[in-house]
């Protein structure tokens, strides 16, 4: 039997870290969608794990995305790695012509 908790986190001052966070996984989830589609409708290739990696890393030193380095490391790994399972399971669904999985969104 396996059992599942459910926490509310209430609007208060110390969640605002945590808000903060939440949001900036979500800019780079969004950042690193619209380069996947990007790069595919240029080379019509996929786009490999750890050059996205470097390139998050390579980006967040730049003044415009500086507050990413707010976010933790593992933590950016972890976005990346949930995008390349997504894309891994819809190419995966288009071998085998089954319509169940769509591209991952923005």
């Amino acid at each position: 039997m396996r059992k599942s908790f459910k926490y509310k986190l209430y609007q208060s001052g110390k969640n605002r870290h945590l808000h903060r966070q939440i949001d900036l996984a979500a800019e780079i989830y969004n950042h690193s969608i619209s380069l996947h589609k990007r790069y595919y409708r240029m080379t019509g290739r996929h786009l490999n794990v750890y050059v996205l990696k470097k390139h998050i890393t390579k980006i967040k030193r730049l003044d415009k995305y500086r507050h990413w380095n707010h976010l933790g490391s593992q933590a950016v790994q972890d976005v990346v790695i949930r995008i390349e399972k997504a894309y891994q399971l819809f190419f995966k669904s288009l071998k085998k012509e089954n319509k169940r999985w769509k591209t991952p969104r923005v």
